[in-house]
């Protein structure tokens, strides 16, 4: 078995400088112009093992952001419109996510094949691995032509989609309007590139105290997925959009970790556009913010702990040149010692009368963005209120972070008594090129309550714009059709926009060097504001997308 998928290893994101000093047989994994993975043998697993290797080498964790708008967005206008009529015609629209139901008419040209160019699934191992790759199998539109004529189709082609957000994704973003016209994508015309991302390795999820059962994705394969979509785009020598309706609440939220680094880099090629939700974790209650500006300089945090949660992870980031002490209190009073910040240090405490464990990292500066990090992990949690003490023992002013999972890593009953609503953007949506899109309802054009909130934590301006969420029209497994809802199918109806403005600039010639970032530019420009707000703001970004008022502003005297 490839290392990549075998638990036994360990997936650590390394910088590819120091790759020629491991690349023995395949340790090495290419991902991309800065990073490699190498896999290491997990041996005797402990939680310590993050802190005998960084916080930033082990992937972050992902989760799902989604579960009569084309007016609202301006597409229907456009499409209307003689001179502009833009469906996709030309370009590739890259999807990322739990794969695709390719029988779905949705995804079918009117004589039954297959609109689908070609298709990575990183869990099928019976197939062809793509080239420069080393596991999954690729499919073609050839292939899946074939599958489809056949009795069978899935044994020619053996990829599905068992959950069906990445189904729901796609044909929010190109799916084929169905024959009573109740739903079309945004551009039906342009073709697909489909990644079906392996779920994250359970050594992975032992590692941050993830549940066996949550369902997530590691950045790596992401990464991958993502350089799957670029390659295909130069195989075909076509613009290529890539949509990235998953989320973590992991790391630093400044847009400094390995994914979101090659995503602003893509973004600035010309060509190359992505298009990534700005999460759901508005109104979870998960995100704590704190500044002690006078004496005494600590302060406590309540975490209230719900039933079910018997294990997950939290993190603490502050701001240099604070150096906090961390301690942890159960709601029965007993208490580990404080922790130091300190290099590589992972200390474990038992509770005597609770039964819980407490792993500390306290990472005086995190590799990626240098501000502290103090990462803490807990097992077979007692209900109720749990205290935090953040203590600087320099007797001087601090501020910090902290955040819990995101999605449905934890449940609803495990929360912040005195959360704060903002900075809640997940990664990679804190990155300062790609378009981060929240979710408004289009019904009555009020913010989604659960949409993530902007700023970044070093206060970039996030979200960019705002798009129809709210029970958006899709496709779901099994050649029906449903709604989606939340920021995953608002960046899936952004990404059709973005490739509306690719095929009249690029494929039509208007302007074949126009960027990602360009495009997202001019969608901040057109955005429809409220007089009543002041733009741009931490909810709405710089307004609601409109894509015909894009055009307007281009043809205006």
């Amino acid at each position: 078995m490839q290392k990549i998928l075998d638990n036994n290893y360990y997936d650590l994101i390394i910088n590819n400088t120091l790759a020629p000093t491991y690349d023995t047989g395949d340790n090495i994994t290419y991902m991309n112009r800065v990073h490699s993975l190498l896999h290491i043998p997990v041996g005797n697993a402990n939680p310590c093992d993050l802190g005998r290797h960084s916080y930033s080498s082990f992937p972050t964790l992902y989760t799902l952001t989604s579960t009569i708008a084309l007016e609202k967005s301006g597409v229907a206008t456009v499409q209307r419109n003689p001179a502009l009529a833009l469906f996709g015609l030309g370009v590739l629209v890259a999807v990322i996510d739990t794969g695709i139901d390719y029988r779905h008419p949705a995804f079918l040209f009117n004589d039954g094949t297959s609109r689908i160019l070609t298709m990575w699934d990183q869990t099928e191992q019976s197939g062809t691995i793509p080239e420069a790759f080393t596991y999954g199998s690729e499919y073609s539109r050839e292939q899946i032509n074939t599958a489809l004529s056949s009795d069978d189709p899935l044994s020619v082609v053996p990829t599905t989609d068992l959950n069906g957000h990445g189904t729901a994704m796609a044909s929010i973003l190109a799916g084929t309007p169905n024959e009573d016209g109740s739903f079309s994508g945004v551009v039906p015309q342009a073709d697909l590139v489909i990644i079906k991302l392996k779920e994250a390795k359970q050594n992975l999820k032992n590692i941050f105290f993830v549940p066996e059962n949550a369902l997530c994705y590691q950045e790596s394969d992401i990464i991958l997925g993502v350089r799957y979509a670029v390659t295909a785009a130069e195989r075909f020598s076509r613009p290529v959009v890539i949509c990235i309706s998953l989320g973590s609440s992991q790391g630093g939220h400044d847009g400094k970790d390995a994914i979101s680094g090659y995503l602003d880099h893509l973004s600035l090629l010309p060509g190359n556009a992505v298009s990534v939700s700005a999460g759901n974790e508005g109104n979870d209650q998960r995100h704590y913010f704190n500044a002690t500006t006078a004496a005494p300089y600590y302060h406590d945090v309540e975490l209230r702990v719900g039933n079910n949660d018997t294990m997950f992870s939290m993190e603490i980031w502050s701001y240099t040149p604070a150096r906090l002490s961390i301690d942890v209190s159960s709601p029965n009073r007993e208490s580990t010692r404080p922790v130091f910040p300190s290099l590589n240090q992972c200390r474990r405490f038992s509770f005597i009368f609770t039964q819980t464990i407490i792993y500390v990292n306290n990472i005086i500066f995190e590799e990626e963005s240098g501000d502290q990090l103090i990462l803490l992990r807990f097992q077979n949690l007692l209900p109720g209120i749990w205290y935090l003490r953040v203590q600087n023992p320099e007797n001087e002013p601090f501020s910090f972070h902290s955040w819990l999972p995101s999605g449905d890593l934890i449940s609803n009953d495990t929360f912040f008594l005195n959360s704060n609503p903002d900075t809640t953007i997940t990664s990679p949506g804190n990155a300062r090129h790609p378009l981060t899109v929240t979710a408004y309802n289009q019904l009555n054009d009020s913010i989604l309550t659960e949409s993530s909130r902007g700023y970044t934590r070093i206060g970039e301006i996030k979200p960019d714009i705002a798009a129809p969420g709210y029970q958006i029209p899709c496709a779901v497994p099994g050649n029906q059709y449903g709604t989606a809802t939340g920021t995953g199918a608002a960046a899936a109806q952004s990404a059709g926009i973005v490739a509306m403005v690719f095929e009249w600039a690029i494929v039509r010639g208007n302007y074949p060097r126009i960027t990602g970032n360009n495009v997202n530019r001019l969608l901040i420009g057109g955005a429809i504001r409220s007089p009543s707000d002041t733009y741009p703001n931490n909810i709405w970004g710089y307004g609601q997308v409109d894509v015909n008022r894009l055009f307007e502003r281009f043809t205006s005297q």
